[in-house]
């Protein structure tokens, strides 16, 4: 609104109670929009997770009728039960264990060193190493299953725990020395040179300033490398054909093409048990996990 005052002319705001309940109007209309997406995205996401539970809980006469049931007219835990005394389930789960903890583990030794090495020293082909490392990441795993096998089978480590997971360093090894090069690359280098002024060796820097400082980033780094080894299936039903030797997602895959037809309660109710680790996983790092992912995001 303008009045003239003089031969001059004055803007004056016009905030009245219209204008500011038109402008609270549209912010409630915004915030419910975005909620409502927020829940159908929410929904659709959860939906497929829900209805593995609730398949898992059902009695065969449920799950097999045409009609779908939302909610188990009668819950039962027969399916956990099936699954647990079904053949190779306890073997395949310890086996996943072992695989998993093991290629993560080695992945984090070998892939903070490597990454260590990428951000804190210079040497001779370091833009070759970088880019050999994104590009093994963006190589799609499929395509390495022909030569690992055949890697594999040619050092008699086809059939063996060891011989997986060997073979998963090959995409949790890249994924970690890019992923903790981001971290360290953000630890100044004036707490190296003061380290070392006081008296720590090269060593003793490393162990007692970055590492302390990259414990997030390898709480982050080590969930992922969680995840994907966890989840492989194709590596290993290829490599070990020997039931004995395979982890749940194989077990998984046996069961689902049975020779008897799919039981889809026991199956439902294996892969409900395969997802719990991985739950557990998250709700006791969540906190350092989250703390991971935002800390080298930003360059300090």
């Amino acid at each position: 609104m303008t009045v003239g005052t003089g031969g001059r002319y004055t803007r004056i705001a016009t905030t009245g109670p219209a204008h500011r309940r038109a402008g609270a109007s549209r912010k409630r209309s915004k915030k419910a929009l975005w909620n409502t997406i927020g829940v159908l995205v929410f929904l659709i996401m959860g939906f497929p997770v829900y209805w593995m539970i609730n398949t898992a809980l059902k009695k065969q006469n449920e799950w097999q009728n045409y009609t779908p049931h939302f909610v188990p007219e009668h819950p039962t835990f027969q399916n956990f039960t099936g699954a647990f005394h079904a053949d190779n389930f306890a073997i395949s789960l310890w086996n996943s264990f072992v695989i998993t903890i093991g290629a993560v583990l080695v992945s984090l030794v070998i892939g903070f060193f490597g990454a260590l090495a990428i951000a804190r020293f210079h040497f001779g082909g370091k833009k070759v190493v970088i880019f050999t490392v994104l590009l093994v990441q963006m190589v799609p795993l499929v395509v390495l299953v022909i030569p690992v096998t055949q890697t594999m089978q040619d050092l008699k480590l086809n059939d063996t725990l060891l011989g997986i997971t060997i073979t998963y360093l090959v995409f949790t090894v890249p994924y970690t020395v890019w992923t903790l090069r981001g971290f360290i690359s953000n630890i100044p280098r004036e707490l190296d040179e003061a380290a070392m002024v006081d008296g720590c060796s090269r060593w003793q820097t490393f162990t007692r300033i970055i590492l302390p400082l990259t414990g997030p980033g390898l709480v982050a780094t080590s969930v992922y490398g969680f995840i994907q080894a966890w989840n492989e299936f194709i590596l290993i039903t290829t490599i070990n054909h020997d039931h004995r030797k395979q982890n749940m997602q194989a077990w998984l895959i046996d069961t689902a093409v049975g020779s008897r037809g799919t039981d889809w309660g026991v199956l439902m109710a294996g892969a409900t048990i395969t997802s719990v680790p991985v739950v557990i996983l998250f709700l006791a790092i969540q906190k350092n996990l989250a703390t991971g992912l935002t800390a080298g995001a930003v360059k300090g």
